[in-house]
């Protein structure tokens, strides 16, 4: 008995040595990283190399170590901020304001404000630096157009119209850039050599899409919609491959090419997961639970972090819209389990 006992402990033991390990099924909420503030969110930017995560938030950007999960500087004095875009080359920040129609650049070592342009629509709301042109991309939600800004000069370079109102890009950078028509319910396809549309896509079933991801090895869009549906269309060609079920409240979308997971964050308090098995298979994983208003999401792509931001809200009295709770702006801080 002894000897068989031994034999059998000696092959567990080979076994735990040998076999890899597996990530199991599920994320947890590691953190709620407070933020002072009481203003309405956006957009929030992940800074890999750094470590660091930028929050739009009121008329200021505060930016977060990541790890250690507090403030560590912030842009103040900005107005209705909407997205921030970096451009890591040139230590340079770009952050969209949507109440003034302005784009302000920052250097990203000092957090100084180098300069303040206008734009050349209204309201400018996502934003975008493609590293093929190394131009940034503001796209204003109210005329309907995209302001297209040299990243080392500051230059206005072109305006690109759009036939419905742009919502969040990606770019693919190699030429082409991918943005939402949300109320055309499609995906425009700019070339950023020509500073041209050259396809519109719709995404139909999809409906009214927001969010937007993109896995830039299998050339899938992941197109996130107000009808509770992510739409994945081939980036070459625009051939919607499959629709996925969502949360409801669905605004942004993520992706992360290690793990090739897509995300839609549902403003109802859902993450939706959507595995890519291969270019044409996908599957919900599941719906992470995260907290009502987190609707707006990033990735950390090196250590897999989601961040989403949200607050508390007073119970809603009559027709009015429910109050935030004072004190209670958050990022939440999701990790895969391992």
């Amino acid at each position: 008995m002894k000897k068989i006992t031994l034999f059998v402990a000696a092959v567990l033991v080979a076994g735990s040595v040998y076999c890899k390990p597996v990530q199991k099924e599920g994320y947890k909420l590691v953190n709620k990283i407070h933020l002072e503030g009481d203003d309405k969110w956006d957009y929030l930017y992940s800074d890999e190399m750094a470590g660091l995560l930028y929050v739009s938030h009121g008329n200021m950007v505060q930016v977060v170590d990541q790890v250690k999960g507090v403030e560590v500087g912030k842009i103040a004095g900005l107005n209705g901020v909407h997205g921030i875009a970096i451009d890591k080359a040139l230590n340079k920040g770009f952050i969209t304001g949507g109440k003034d129609s302005s784009v302000t650049i920052f250097d990203t070592k000092s957090l100084k404000v180098i300069t303040k342009i206008k734009v050349t629509g209204k309201g400018p709301d996502a934003i975008l630096f493609d590293p093929f042109s190394k131009n940034v991309f503001a796209f204003n939600g109210k005329s309907n157009n995209a302001t297209v800004i040299n990243a080392e000069t500051n230059a206005i370079v072109a305006t690109i119209p759009f036939t419905g109102n742009p919502e969040f890009p990606q770019s693919d950078g190699k030429g082409k850039v991918y943005v939402n028509l949300e109320d055309k319910s499609s995906i425009a396809v700019i070339n950023t050599t020509t500073n041209m549309v050259e396809s519109v896509w719709p995404v139909a079933p999809g409906e009214e899409p927001t969010g937007l991801a993109l896995d830039n090895e299998t050339h899938r869009l992941f197109s996130v919609c107000k009808n509770k549906l992510m739409i994945i269309v081939d980036a070459e060609n625009g051939k919607v491959i499959t629709t996925l079920p969502t949360g409801s409240k669905t605004d942004g979308a993520a992706f992360d090419p290690t793990l090739k997971c897509a995300y839609s964050s549902n403003g109802e308090g859902t993450v939706t997961v959507v595995k890519e098995v291969n270019k044409d298979s996908f599957s919900v994983l599941e719906n992470i639970v995260t907290q009502k208003g987190a609707k707006t999401i990033t990735v950390n792509k090196l250590t897999h972090h989601i961040f989403l931001p949200t607050a508390e809200f007073e119970a809603p009295s009559g027709s009015e819209k429910p109050k935030l709770v004072p004190g209670s702006f958050v990022i939440l801080d999701i990790v895969p389990q391992q």
